[in-house]
């Protein structure tokens, strides 16, 4: 595979007039450190078919978001978040923070993590330094999307985009800039 692509390049015009890459001006390779898996929340909004509870990720060092509209608050859809969205984009985490919640503290979710080789770790409660920024994080998205679900009406799980859209553009004072 290394030799077809570096018989592609070699072929290509664009790729010949560009010049050649140094190491200079190659991306670091970095992974997905931490993932802070905050609770499952319910809002205010109404049940919106078989949807009443969303779940959400976000990653400690760049602050990007993942959310998944559930009918339950269980670990049977912990797992389907991590693998439909998390491990596919991100690849595996080796770190998981959670609180306690029965759907991340489950015998299923734990042996999943530790099939993978996660390191699962369960935050103390009423302890701020582990989850404030989850707190926060949760305060956030639970505020952009309750505003989009009033101002757009009662079909709150088409409008999860929206919301998430909002949240990753916003700037992030601790890193600097946006997820």
């Amino acid at each position: 595979m290394y030799e077809d692509a570096k018989e592609f390049v070699r072929r290509c015009p664009r790729c010949q007039c560009q010049g050649n890459i140094n190491t200079r001006d190659a991306m670091p390779l970095t992974s997905n450190l931490q993932v802070d898996v905050f609770d499952v929340f319910h809002g205010t909004f109404s049940k919106n078919g078989d949807k009443e509870y969303i779940l959400v990720t976000v990653d400690y060092v760049s602050k990007w978001v993942e959310a998944l509209p559930c009918p339950a608050a269980d670990s049977r859809h912990s797992i389907k978040m991590f693998w439909e969205t998390i491990f596919p984009r991100f690849g595996v985490p080796w770190v998981i923070i959670s609180d306690g919640g029965a759907h991340f503290i489950d015998k299923r979710f734990r042996k999943c993590l530790a099939d993978l080789g996660v390191d699962h770790r369960v935050a103390t409660p009423y302890y701020p330094q582990t989850s404030a920024q989850a707190k926060t994080s949760n305060k956030q998205i639970k505020n952009i999307f309750q505003k989009i679900v009033k101002a757009m009406g009662k079909e709150w799980v088409s409008k999860l985009p929206n919301a998430l859209w909002t949240y990753r553009t916003v700037y992030k004072t601790p890193i600097g800039m946006t997820p």
